[in-house]
């Protein structure tokens, strides 16, 4: 009964993310190509940062990496590149990287394929949208659960990490995962007029 609710918010999702013409423009491979190397470079700065704190202090400085490094390395690839750069998830531990609703359709489409058996390292979603009369390309790279991930996002986490976690996020909705499942996504999106 959850798959085809599943399947109808991911219709619905994926229809406001077209163009008013009712039919979505295709990405230039270039776009997508340039896409995917910023993720790349997001996903390994990032797993980089969190793997020396970990080293260096223990998971609690984890904490402060997602906190405060990851929006300033996504500041860097945005400054550099152009392309605007975010995380998203469909269970968050800071608000401020809650999804809108076009990524909310898109991870639910990468939940509904992970369960059909597609690998999460090379799930991705291309779209050109249309929204105020300009024409942008949406571009979404799946995050999977990793083991350092698991550190401060797994289901059970060590008292004093849970403390730390809860003290700067108090509505933190983003533990209990496992290693494999779809823990959020990279989400970049570039104007193109």
């Amino acid at each position: 009964m959850k798959r085809p609710v599943a399947a109808a918010l991911t219709a619905f999702g994926l229809a406001l993310s077209l163009p008013a013409t009712g039919h979505a423009a295709q990405p230039s491979e270039n776009d997508v190509e340039e896409a995917r190397a910023l993720a790349k470079e997001f996903m390994m700065s990032l797993k980089g940062e969190l793997q020396a704190a970990i080293k260096e202090g223990g998971p609690i400085n984890a904490i402060d990496v997602c906190r405060t490094a990851a929006p300033g390395i996504a500041g860097e690839i945005s400054s550099k590149s152009g392309w605007a750069v975010g995380r998203t998830a469909l269970k968050v531990r800071n608000p401020r990287n809650a999804p809108d609703v076009r990524e909310r359709a898109v991870l639910m489409d990468f939940l509904a394929r992970a369960e059909a058996g597609e690998d999460l390292m090379k799930m991705e979603s291309a779209t050109v949208i249309a929204e105020n009369g300009r024409r942008y390309l949406h571009y979404m790279k799946a995050i999977p659960t990793g083991g350092v991930c698991l550190t401060c996002h797994g289901g059970e986490l060590e008292p004093k990490l849970q403390q730390a976690i809860l003290q700067t996020y108090p509505a933190d909705a983003a533990t209990g995962f496992e290693a494999g499942e779809l823990r959020g996504a990279f989400t970049f999106v570039k104007p193109l007029e």
